[in-house]
């Protein structure tokens, strides 16, 4: 079994009293959600509804001495809490999209592969089977943005 992982909302709460100007100086955008299902928060694993403010910021996703170091940007609601998921399930957010999903031991990647997210369990069963394999990396498959880390539950 497995379970998936968001990132936690304190690391990025302090930054939604700064303005725009500050938040600039650290390459982040303040944005309003214009259309529902396009902007996905990586802190509640649910995507804004219009209207909403989130942060649009870079974020070491995979921060290792290896050549597989990795970052890229990420949506994050300002009203986001912390989610927390039981074993196995997985948040709407990305049941309904095309995913990649990659493989990572000792910070080298290990396998990748693409999958709907409706069929994630089959795939995530496959590369959490192998020993060589501790950790995965979804992304959304389309833009390339990380989405969530899932391990071994338990």
């Amino acid at each position: 079994m497995f379970r998936i992982h968001a990132l936690p909302a304190a690391q990025f709460q302090p930054l939604f009293a700064l303005s725009d100007d500050a938040l600039a100086t650290r390459d982040i955008r303040s944005v309003v959600a214009d259309e529902a299902h396009s902007f996905p928060c990586r802190v509640s694993l649910r995507d804004a509804e219009p209207g909403e403010r989130l942060l649009l910021l870079p974020y070491e996703h995979h921060a290792v001495a290896t050549p597989y170091r990795a970052s890229g940007p990420i949506f994050v609601r300002e009203a986001a809490t912390d989610a927390v998921f039981d074993v196995g399930e997985v948040p709407d957010q990305l049941r309904r999209r095309l995913l990649s999903v990659r493989a990572y031991g000792d910070g080298l990647m290990r396998i990748a592969d693409v999958v709907e997210g409706k069929e994630i369990e089959t795939l995530v069963a496959k590369f959490l089977a192998r020993p060589d394999v501790d950790t995965l990396h979804v992304h959304f498959a389309r833009y390339g943005c990380y989405a969530c880390r899932i391990t071994r539950a338990g």
